[in-house]
């Protein structure tokens, strides 16, 4: 009972350094040549959102814009967490957490 308690204790210690880790990461997605532009941590937060003001005319333009800069910037920020977590332990959730629970 005890070395699984240990075992959680560690998974927990264990995602809450990566997800430190990964927060001091971030990525910038744009769109429309650069006139949108969204940045996001790590931890897939977004940390700001820049619009040109010549592209704020036409709404459904911005949209899709909007939209294919955050795409851009979740692709780039999956790649960067992807190398973190193999880089921090390689780390395999899914795993760890199947033998803790079958322990």
């Amino acid at each position: 009972m005890f070395n699984k308690l240990k075992q959680f204790k560690d998974l927990r210690s264990k995602a809450k350094n990566i997800q430190n880790v990964l927060s001091q990461e971030s990525a910038e997605g744009t769109a429309g040549w650069g006139k949108v532009k969204i940045r996001m941590d790590g931890n897939q937060k977004i940390l700001s959102v820049t619009i040109d003001p010549e592209v704020l005319s036409d709404k459904t333009k911005l949209e899709d814009m909007i939209r294919e800069a955050g795409n851009d910037a979740i692709q780039k920020i999956q790649k960067i967490m992807s190398t973190k977590l193999r880089e921090v332990g390689g780390l395999d959730l899914a795993s760890e957490f199947g033998q803790a629970i079958k322990k």
